[in-house]
């Protein structure tokens, strides 16, 4: 890989890392279209991944810091509670339970990480899994933009729960993303569509799908440097810095805009582009 075939990539990720449109799914358009071989580089993936997610924790450092003083500063205040049913449950403020709502979303990713990741790395490097994937992500967007419209009544009750999303809707969502580590099934486009179909609000769901993936991104990231990848990697340490770079300051560029634009856009517009996308794969592929 050139260095600038690694500024573009970069570029690529940072633009689309925001969009339900699938980052991974655009680096492997991209890399098809540079002649670049995607079967001994997945290192360079996840570091310009590692890039937009510390991206987003600039964007969100003010909320990232509330939830971490909310929670430590409220963990001597746990306790069983009971509602008004007699079910009991653990009570606790609004900053620790936004926080243990993240780690049940995390679970099913960590499942696929540790049981499926050879099976998900087969995965990359097959631009037709890509044009397969950009369709199933156009189909969940198209549903749940009907599924949302407004004055629609919802398959599900009315969320009523703190932080406008509910455990087992944590957990769906966390469901979503655990498939979305195919290439080409956008991760911000499943997780929100998940949600809005499990009855979340949309304002609630773009930065909740942004949040959850800090960890487990970073995880790899961190997992992939003590494993000692940069040894077996085929990228020089050049293209990977400068693919870093190039990820993040993109990143920083487009999140606040691509956020807002998600929160309030209609969802089958991106839908339209990932079809148009799919069919322009199986064409020229």
């Amino acid at each position: 890989m050139e260095w600038y075939e690694s500024i573009i990539l970069g570029l690529l990720q940072g633009l689309t890392e925001f969009l339900p449109v699938s980052s991974s799914g655009h680096l492997e358009i991209g890399k098809a279209l540079l002649g670049i071989e995607t079967t001994d580089d997945l290192l360079f993936t996840t570091m310009v991944h590692a890039a937009t997610v510390l991206s987003t924790i600039v964007v969100f450092r003010s909320q990232i810091l509330d939830l971490l003083k909310g929670f430590f500063c409220g963990i001597k205040g746990w306790h069983i509670a009971q509602d008004k049913n007699g079910r009991k449950y653990l009570a606790c403020n609004d900053q620790t339970d936004y926080l243990l709502k993240m780690v049940v979303s995390m679970l099913p990713v960590l499942v696929v990480g540790l049981f499926f990741k050879d099976h998900v790395e087969s995965l990359f490097g097959s631009i037709k899994v890509v044009g397969f994937a950009l369709i199933v992500t156009a189909i969940l967007l198209f549903f749940s933009d009907y599924a949302s419209r407004p004055g629609r009544k919802s398959i599900f009750p009315a969320n009523e729960s703190r932080n406008g999303i509910s455990y087992w809707q944590a957990f769906a969502v966390g469901l979503g993303q655990a498939f979305a580590v195919v290439p080409g099934l956008s991760r911000s486009g499943t997780t929100i569509s998940t949600g809005l179909i499990c009855g979340v609000k949309r304002e609630v769901m773009a930065q909740f799908s942004f949040l959850m993936v800090l960890v487990p991104i970073l995880g790899e990231t961190f997992l992939e440097l003590v494993g000692g990848e940069f040894g077996s990697t085929s990228v020089g340490g050049l293209a990977l810095i400068l693919g870093f770079l190039s990820a993040f300051l993109s990143g920083l560029f487009a999140c606040k805009v691509m956020i807002a634009l998600v929160s309030k856009a209609k969802l089958s517009w991106f839908a339209l582009y990932c079809l148009v996308a799919a069919s322009a794969i199986f064409i020229f592929a």
